[in-house]
């Protein structure tokens, strides 16, 4: 394989790690960017919910979602991400117009070949 793909993440996130590994190990080219350093446009976020739905992009078991009020719970938006980049399940992988959430090995290497 030799693509180009954007991966979001958050450089010591064990998932965006595992990620990694599998780009590197099957030779694709990626651009890895860190939100908490370059934090998501509000372009960006918006056509990841409007790809994958807010409800794979949020990452409701995170402790940082957890201890959000109900009132922001129900109203996550780009402001509450930026805030808490830790909202975003990891690690989002942009590859032409495709999005893909999470880390699959399998899902991987379709997710590649579309």
């Amino acid at each position: 394989m030799n693509n180009f793909v954007k991966i979001y993440g958050i450089k010591n996130c064990d998932t965006v790690k595992k990620a990694l590994k599998y780009l590197i190990d099957n030779d694709v080219s990626y651009k890895f960017i860190d939100f908490r350093k370059s934090p998501l446009s509000s372009k960006e976020f918006q056509a990841m919910i409007d790809s994958v739905g807010s409800e794979l992009l949020i990452n409701k078991r995170s402790t940082t979602y957890r201890s959000l009020t109900e009132n922001q719970k129900n109203k996550i938006d780009y402001e509450l991400v930026m805030k808490f980049p830790t909202l975003i399940k990891r690690p989002v992988l942009v590859y032409g117009d495709n999005i893909m959430v999470g880390y699959s090995e399998k899902e991987y290497l379709n997710f590649f070949t579309k």
